[in-house]
């Protein structure tokens, strides 16, 4: 089972495992990627199921998060 962006940003905290380039903003920002990342697959996924065979989802997955996500 994957991990969520959650689950690896708190995991990351609660272990104090930082490597080097590790900072709490950069772990933050890397989550937030991660998360974008599931959001984005997620869509495309249940898109894959609902359309016919070869319609392209990607864009409208990515429209859709910086439409519902972005501030």
């Amino acid at each position: 089972m994957k991990q969520t962006a959650v689950e690896w940003f708190y995991n990351k905290l609660i272990t104090g495992k930082f490597t080097g380039k590790d900072t709490i903003t950069f772990l933050f920002e890397t989550a937030k990627e991660m998360e974008k990342e599931q959001i984005v697959d997620a869509f495309v996924e249940c898109w894959k199921e609902n359309m016919p065979e070869g319609y392209e989802c990607k864009q409208s997955a990515e429209y859709y998060y910086k439409e519902t996500y972005n501030q």
